[in-house]
């Protein structure tokens, strides 16, 4: 019992710190945003991760369209291979393996990137200069995962939808009109806002547990590698788990 207990309180105390932390670079916005620097973060965010993220998505929707097509199979329904593909990837996998990779490739590299300027003194220089590093680094940083997220996860859907048209045309031998046809009359704008807006939120927790654990980096290089593996894990342990809650309320209100 005193073990869980010594858990429960330490999970307390990460998530508490953790929001102290956003809140805190969140509310150095109200000076205004560095335009330059948000910009160069959603590029590095966004752009890089493109190629990556749309790999993933084409990928899961051919793996769909095969699923679905073996169990449709069954019952002679395989033109309906379009619903679980497209209810599938916009709904939950073209979010939550989009937010995946993006946490992989640049939530460790935020960490690595301000754990280097913490461990070298960099980010007192900035404080030196007057420049508040919760607002240069943390906070434009938080932004644009939170812009970048949406809108890998829109081309990740369109995507997601294409592999598994291709699939289901070429093995299932449904026409491509059909297909199309019954993802347009299944798939509706709320699935897929559904979706993206589940992605402003992994946005923001990818944002800030990378800052964070770039900000509480020490012991030098070591240091460095333990807290770009510490934010893997954080965030997509927080992705999955906030997940299934926002999939629960979603349920609940009828979305």
């Amino acid at each position: 019992m005193a073990a869980v207990g010594r858990a429960v309180f330490e999970l307390a105390a990460y998530n508490g710190a953790l929001l102290r932390f956003t809140g805190r670079a969140l509310r150095t916005l109200r000076r205004g945003v560095p335009a330059r620097e948000l910009v160069a973060q959603v590029l590095e965010i966004g752009a890089r991760s493109l190629p990556l993220t749309a790999i993933s998505a084409f990928a899961i929707g051919l793996v769909m369209a095969l699923q679905s097509l073996t169990l449709l199979k069954k019952f002679g329904v395989v033109q309906y291979a379009a619903v679980g593909v497209g209810l599938g990837v916009t709904r939950e996998l073209g979010p939550v393996v989009t937010a995946l990779m993006v946490a992989g490739r640049a939530g460790s590299g935020i960490t690595a990137e301000i754990g280097s300027m913490k461990v070298t003194r960099q980010i007192d220089a900035l404080r030196l200069l007057a420049v508040d590093p919760y607002r240069f680094l943390a906070a434009t940083r938080i932004v644009a995962c939170l812009i970048a997220m949406p809108l890998l996860t829109a081309i990740s859907d369109l995507l997601g939808i294409i592999g598994g048209a291709i699939i289901t045309t070429v093995v299932g031998g449904v026409p491509l009109g059909a297909y199309v046809d019954t993802t347009l009359y299944y798939i509706t704008l709320a699935d897929v806002f559904t979706g993206l807006g589940k992605t402003t939120l992994f946005g923001v927790i990818i944002g800030a547990v990378a800052s964070w654990n770039g900000f509480r980096t020490e012991g030098g290089t070591t240091g460095v590698g333990q807290a770009t593996t510490q934010t893997v894990v954080q965030a997509s342990l927080m992705i999955f788990v906030s997940d299934v809650f926002l999939t629960q309320l979603l349920v609940s209100i009828g979305w």
